[in-house]
């Protein structure tokens, strides 16, 4: 599946970013912990130009703990990466984010400056949730639809650390196709930009495959059928989502699986491994060098010359 979504004021705050991070210290880029890789904030490397990160793990408590685990010795592995992996259901563990900040930039400290910190992420990883909780009351607009925040904005924390928010920004072009199935199903991408049945399906046969156990649980079923639409058709006809003549109603179980995912209701999952990202990595870049090189060829290829 291919996601190409990029609101006008996307591109504004990847331009306004550009021209503050000569003014900024460290950066914070928020990811959805069920999906740190297709979550990244697709400028945060571009732009960091070798300035310390804090990559903050959000909804660690709907993601699977050791998969978790997984990422943040990756991430922690990266030169100048910091790790955190942490719920906005505990504020407590949202507060480690300015003791991080401290640690990491402690010249600013000591000289009495603040700290200047950039905060980027995705649409709907949490970010504004959590400037609400480091500042200690509503400053940021928070919703369950992606994109809320349209503007950036500085937020002095009047603890030595002063915030630049920045909306949540998608790339023009998802490359990876899993990705674009991830973001999807995790709520990164607004509903009306894809086929519920589609991202409902790519779910039901990841879900079957990482977590099979999950599934029977949640939808007591004793075994899980091979093909992903009859694990949809198995799961609306438990639930007893039925049409006139019997049969099931497909749309509303693949709604409703979606749903249960996004609120955890089915279990603590992730939907990748930093293996797979590393194994889609190449194909990616593999993907992206082809294309580049057909439209080298076209550029270069002479245009026929219209007969009269």
């Amino acid at each position: 599946m291919s996601i190409q979504w990029f609101p006008g004021h996307m591109h504004k705050a990847r331009k306004e970013m550009s021209e503050v991070m000569g003014q900024i210290d460290i950066i914070i880029e928020v990811v959805d912990a069920r999906i740190p890789y297709s979550s990244e904030n697709p400028f945060a490397q571009e732009l960091r130009d070798g300035k310390p990160l804090i990559k903050v793990l959000n909804k660690c408590d709907l993601a699977d703990d050791d998969v978790v685990e997984q990422w943040q010795q990756h991430l922690n592995a990266q030169h100048g990466v910091s790790s955190l992996a942490i719920t906005t259901n505990e504020p407590t563990q949202v507060n480690k984010i300015l003791e991080l900040c401290r640690k990491l930039v402690p010249n600013r400290d000591e000289m009495g400056k603040d700290i200047r910190a950039l905060i980027m992420g995705i649409p709907n990883v949490g970010k504004s949730t959590i400037i609400n909780i480091l500042a200690g009351r509503v400053i940021a607009k928070t919703g369950n639809e992606p994109a809320v925040t349209k503007r950036q904005q500085r937020i002095n924390l009047k603890n030595g650390i002063v915030l630049c928010d920045t909306p949540g920004i998608l790339w023009p072009k998802v490359h990876n196709e899993n990705s674009g199935y991830r973001l999807a199903i995790t709520g990164a991408i607004k509903d009306t930009a894809f086929d519920y049945e589609d991202i409902a399906s790519y779910a039901a046969e990841y879900l079957k495959q990482a977590y099979p156990e999950l599934i029977k649980t949640r939808y007591k079923l004793d075994q899980l059928p091979d093909h992903e639409w009859e694990l949809i058709e198995a799961i609306g006809s438990a639930r007893g989502f039925k049409r006139a003549g019997g049969r099931v109603d497909m749309h509303k179980t693949c709604e409703i699986l979606l749903h249960e995912y996004r609120q955890g209701t089915i279990g603590d999952i992730c939907l990748e491994t930093p293996a797979m990202a590393q194994a889609e990595e190449i194909i990616v870049q593999q993907k992206m060098a082809e294309e580049a090189e057909k439209a080298l060829t076209k550029k270069k290829k002479p245009k026929k010359k219209r007969r009269r």
